[in-house]
């Protein structure tokens, strides 16, 4: 999974620029079969009950609508010749894809690219995912609901100040979100602000020698940063988070870093966390 994030990230690197693709090019008519290459999307078409017509998916997809359906893909490849043999409507995913596809454009299905790097984005793909399947109604109202919940929890997380939080997206080597990520967003609106303010990329490789001088008051973590394995290496035993025992490893990685529907499960998350903290 880790090698997958790496991929993905360096493939954003020669995407960061391509525009956020009109859900209605190439699609006379709502998508009656549609392939998913992202499980953010996945569960977007999920979300606004297009499930019975996702015919195929990519590799961690766990969407309960979705099960038992055959995997085209990854972050960083696809089969083109399975997703050929099933005649889709259309084919979505990420940027990033947009090279890994090109024999699927080639055999003239339709695919469209959606970025996901930011809260906003999020909404768009949900808007997207609503008319691509024809359940623009149902997206409009997901929205507002999604909307609706962020405010209230956003309201909720004004602490009397903002506990400065590092993200470990992976810890062995270091990589962490930058303040233009999609994570760093959820962190400012859970009650607290991004450590990390100096990256030019969403997210990128970290020195262990910056973070000992940032002492950020908490630590979190997805499970599968393996950061339980180094915590009593440096630089991570030198942090007086490591030390107070504000380190934030979260089992469900999904409702945080991955940017779909459940996004406010993983605020509500860290704004559980990050209040003892900063009543302190």
């Amino acid at each position: 999974m880790k090698a997958a994030f790496v991929a993905a990230v360096a493939a954003f690197a020669l995407t960061a620029c391509a525009p956020h693709a009109a859900p209605q090019h190439g699609l006379a008519q709502p998508a009656r079969r549609i392939v998913s290459l992202m499980p953010s999307l996945t569960d977007d078409l999920c979300a606004v009950g297009a499930g019975k017509q996702i015919i195929a998916v990519s590799q961690y997809t766990d969407a309960p609508c979705a099960k038992a359906l055959p995997a085209v893909g990854n972050f960083s490849s696809v089969d083109t010749e399975r997703i050929v043999q099933l005649h889709p409507d259309v084919v979505i995913g990420i940027p990033a894809q947009r090279l890994m596809t090109s024999g699927v454009r080639r055999a003239g299905i339709p695919t469209l690219f959606f970025k996901d790097d930011s809260l906003e984005d999020l909404y768009g793909d949900i808007g997207a995912a609503g008319r691509i399947s024809g359940h623009e109604s149902a997206a409009s109202a997901l929205l507002q609901t999604l909307k609706a919940r962020t405010a209230t929890l956003s309201a909720s997380a004004r602490f009397p100040r903002r506990p400065s939080v590092f993200f470990v997206e992976q810890a062995l080597p270091i990589w962490t979100a930058g303040p233009q990520s999609y994570i760093s967003q959820l962190i400012t609106l859970a009650g607290g602000r991004n450590a990390v303010q100096s990256l030019a990329q969403p997210y990128a490789q970290f020195s262990p020698e910056v973070l000992v001088r940032l002492q950020p008051d908490a630590i979190v973590a997805t499970d599968d940063a393996h950061l339980d394995a180094v915590l009593q290496r440096e630089p991570w035993r030198s942090l007086k988070a490591v030390r107070s025992g504000h380190v934030f490893v979260l089992a469900n990685a999904d409702i945080l870093s991955r940017p779909g529907p459940r996004y406010n499960e993983g605020i509500a998350w860290l704004i559980a966390r990050l209040r003892p903290i900063a009543a302190k």
